[in-house]
This record gives structure tokens, sequence and C-alpha cells, in this order.
């Protein structure tokens, strides 16, 4: 993982400018901060990092301190804290930059990491969204990230309407 206190992170950038702020941001995170609303840090790091389909190479670095986050105290996580990864690594699929090689390693192991952090949160009441994205997250793990895009716009509506549609074919 790239280190918090890291120069590199100034000659990263995001959507708005230089990354050098965003290691405070992931200092944030260890408080398991809801992204309810427009609740900081989550909006800056969906409008900077995640930034209308487009990701970063702070984004990659961003990803292992977030699932870190994730994984110090899953049962009070919130779902960004798997939706963020899982959109980064559908968006760099999608034409992302490539991952510089100093960052891969700590990127995939992150992703890696997601399937059992599913499963620790797995007894506790999952609303509609929150399966939709810890299905997205076990579809990234395991490198399928067109299904993981579908997890995303699951709902139980559109779900229906796919089971509908699938019946008749």
């Amino acid at each position: 993982m790239l280190a918090l206190d890291s120069p590199r992170w100034s000659q990263l950038s995001h959507a708005y400018g230089s990354a050098s702020g965003v290691p405070a941001w992931l200092h944030e995170l260890a408080a398991m901060r809801t992204s309810a609303g427009n609740a900081e840090p989550w909006f800056s790091f969906w409008s900077a990092l995640a930034h209308q389909g487009d990701v970063f190479v702070s984004s990659y670095a961003a990803v292992p301190h977030i699932v870190a986050a994730l994984a110090s105290a899953p049962e009070q996580a919130d779902s960004s804290y798997f939706h963020f990864p899982v959109w980064v690594e559908v968006c760099r699929v999608k034409g992302g930059p490539p991952i510089p090689s100093d960052l891969e390693s700590a990127y995939f192991e992150a992703l890696r990491r997601l399937p059992s952090l599913v499963a620790a949160v797995a007894g506790r009441n999952w609303e509609p969204e929150f399966l939709g994205v810890c299905m997205a997250a076990l579809a990234v793990a395991k490198g399928q990230t067109a299904m993981a895009e579908a997890a995303l716009e699951l709902s139980p509506g559109v779900a229906q309407e796919f089971l509908e549609w699938s019946a008749e074919q």
C-alpha cells in the first residue's frame, strides 16, 4: 500500500488536480464514516476519484486503504466501503489508466480480500442496495466486472423484470 505520508500522493492526480489531499480523506475513513447524502470524505472520494466513470492512478492507490478500513470494522461499514473499490475496478476495465507496477500488487490484493469481507457482514440485515453492492464485490474479486456492474444496477424491481424477460425467452 502506498503510505499515507508518501510524497508520491502529490505526484498523483484526480479529477480536480493534485491528489495530495487524498491521504487526509483516507485517514478519516478509519472512523467508519457514513456515505449518506453528501457526507465527507465520501463525497470527495466519489467526485474526485471516481468522477463520472473516470478513475485515476490515485483511485488505484486509494482502494487498498479503503479495503483496509473496511477490514478493520466490517460490521460498521456502510455500502460505500464495498461500492467504491468495485466501481474503481469496473471503470478501470472499461478504459481507466493502467495501474503503475508499484501500486498493482496492493490494488489487486485489496480486491481479493472483498469476498472474506462480504462473508464478515453476512449476519447483518441487508437492504437491497447493500445486497447488490456485496454481489458486485464478489464478482469483481473473481474478475467478472460486467456482472459486477450489472449487480450494481439491480433492485428488486429490475430483478423481477429480468426474471419475466428470461421466462419469455
